[in-house]
């Protein structure tokens, strides 16, 4: 989500900014897998917080459950400063109930390394659990900035929150801070809030029943959890004055139990705006296969940012409108007919929450497919035309400043144009297949091929080309992995009626098909890079600024005419 909202700004930034940001220790820390991280696999988080609103502090306790996939004496936790480790225990073998061994620890930056006496062996089971306090990160602007979110509504009550995207979750709780480790059996979030405040604490997935707790009786305790694998990032606590509603979506795989959760002031506006939920259900249905998540259910919450994919829980602050702040991206028109919101932040339950990939440098996949879902949605309730028209519209948001992918290893993300021009490839290579019902079945074959997995990059594009029966590694390529777009250079004998064109500009080997219709006649051009080929068109009414604009409009490809 985080890029997305960023690029309404784009147009203020400056233009020689085109480089790759700098790398330090604790980005390689963060986004390697080194040897303190990847002897173990996290199985399930237990998370148990009280934030204090009046000194924006937290203190908490994290359980990790995991299993040792090879052995070693170190592991790694990550913690952003400035938050504070107090004591780690161990729990060496989760099969037995020996008494935990407190750790020894060493902090560097935002992490701790823990020393193991034993070696744990390959295939057991541990546990470990992190006790922590401090002031974490204050987003100044979230969700662009992220880190803890300290705000009072309209009415002056306590609203918290948290956005965490790219920035970590480790801003707040100990964990593997790592997109391709989730937790296969899910996470448990317990929240501690004062009683006389009459706050709710939501999370995500659906809410467990309280136990006894809180000697003082001054908290009220809410404890939620997710029985899917889910995103470090995602796991998210929404604490204020909320009021809910429930209702059943008869979806693919039977009732879907959807939760709405909104301020109190704000729940008249909510009950109308979100009427649109059901139907990007119906959409992305349709376009994607099943929701991912029916066991954990579907929320919708109100959160005090505009808003973020966090599975099973969205966060919604798009003020009850629609269109992006009652702005359509595109400029086409139709992006003012839907919520940018309810559409864009949802369609990350397929592109980001069921396929995650293990590198943020592959975000394309998140970003891309759900920047294209937006385009889908039209399509699906306006039609073809307007989905085109809209994805179109797009393009103008696209800069192409540096590549899409970014550079592994190191926590890093690639450009931003990963939305807009991830979307305009996966429609390019629609329109290079030629057959919407089997790019339908391709999308729904992915969410279901790497349902509730960890990907590369490498892996979406090998299964789209499988699929398709075309290899589509030259354009993948070129469209992610450089910033040059592939001009189709043309010239028409208006004489001889004869067309020629070639690719330049493109990766050696550039081999984009294009089939369109022009005055009702199918055309397939196989263009090359840099070997001219040629087509007699003999259309009595033909206009070649139009059959041009009619190619540019299905295709993300330059045109330049050779006089």
């Amino acid at each position: 989500m985080k890029k997305v909202l960023f690029l309404v700004s784009l147009s203020f930034l400056s233009s020689t900014i085109n480089a790759q940001p700098l790398v330090n220790e604790s980005d390689v820390l963060r986004g390697s897998l080194n040897e303190n991280r990847d002897w173990f696999d996290i199985k399930k988080y237990v998370i148990d917080v009280t934030p204090n609103y009046e000194t924006k502090s937290i203190v908490g306790v994290v359980s990790w459950k995991a299993l040792a996939v090879k052995p070693s004496k170190k592991i790694q936790i990550d913690l952003q400063v400035p938050m504070v480790i107090d004591s780690i225990l161990l729990w060496p073998n989760l099969n037995d109930s020996l008494t935990p061994i407190r750790l020894q620890f060493s902090r560097s930056n935002n992490i701790a390394l823990a020393q193991i006496d034993k070696t744990i062996p390959k295939g057991q089971q541990f546990g470990l659990t992190i006790f922590y306090h401090g002031v974490p990160k204050e987003a100044t602007r979230p969700p662009w900035d992220g880190g803890w979110i300290w705000k009072k509504d309209n009415n002056g009550q306590p609203w918290m929150s948290v956005a965490c995207q790219g920035l970590g979750a480790s801003v707040w709780y100990p964990c593997k801070d790592h997109q391709s480790d989730e937790p296969e059996e899910g996470a448990v979030l317990s929240m501690q809030v004062p009683k006389d405040k009459n706050l709710i604490a939501i999370g995500n997935g659906r809410r467990i029943p309280e136990q006894k707790w809180s000697p003082n009786n001054t908290y009220n305790k809410f404890s939620w959890q997710v029985t899917n694998p889910i995103n470090n990032y995602n796991i998210i606590p929404y604490i204020g004055d909320y009021v809910g509603w429930k209702e059943t979506y008869k979806g693919l795989k039977g009732k879907l139990d959807i939760s709405y959760w909104v301020l109190r002031a704000d729940s008249a506006k909510a009950v109308e705006q979100f009427k649109q939920v059901p139907k990007m259900l119906e959409a992305f249905e349709y376009w994607f296969g099943p929701y991912p998540f029916y066991e954990d259910g579907f929320q919708m919450v109100q959160s005090p940012h505009l808003g973020m994919e966090h599975q099973s829980a969205i966060a919604y602050g798009n003020k009850f409108m629609n269109g992006y702040l009652g702005r359509d991206l595109s400029g086409s028109g139709w992006g003012l007919k839907w919520d940018f919101i309810i559409v864009h932040e949802s369609g990350h339950e397929w592109f980001a929450n069921n396929i995650t990939t293990k590198d943020i440098a592959d975000m394309w996949v998140h970003e891309g497919f759900t920047n294209y879902s937006e385009t889908l949605f039209t399509e699906y309730f306006y039609g073809k035309k307007a989905g085109d028209e809209y994805n179109y519209g797009i393009r103008k948001n696209i800069q192409n400043d540096i590549p899409v992918i970014g550079t592994y290893g190191v926590n890093q993300e690639g450009s931003g144009d990963m939305y807009p021009k991830g979307s305009s490839l996966l429609h390019t290579i629609r329109h290079a297949i030629n057959n919407d019902s089997l790019f339908r079945s391709i999308l729904m074959g992915l969410n279901k091929q790497f349902y509730h997995q960890t990907v590369t990059t490498q892996e979406v594009e090998n299964y789209i080309s499988s699929r398709a029966g075309f290899g589509f590694q030259k354009v993948f390529d070129q469209y992610l992995r450089t910033i040059q777009i592939p001009l189709l250079s043309y010239s028409y004998n208006e004489k001889e009626k004869i067309f020629t064109y070639e690719y330049k500009d493109c990766v050696t080997g550039f081999n984009l098909p294009l089939h369109f219709s022009y005055l009702g006649k199918k055309y397939s051009f196989m263009p090359l890079d840099y070997q001219p080929q040629q087509r007699l068109i003999q259309e009595p009414n033909f206009n070649l600024q139009d059959f041009v604009k009619t190619i540019e409009s299905q295709y993300y490809i330059r045109l330049a005419q050779v006089k």
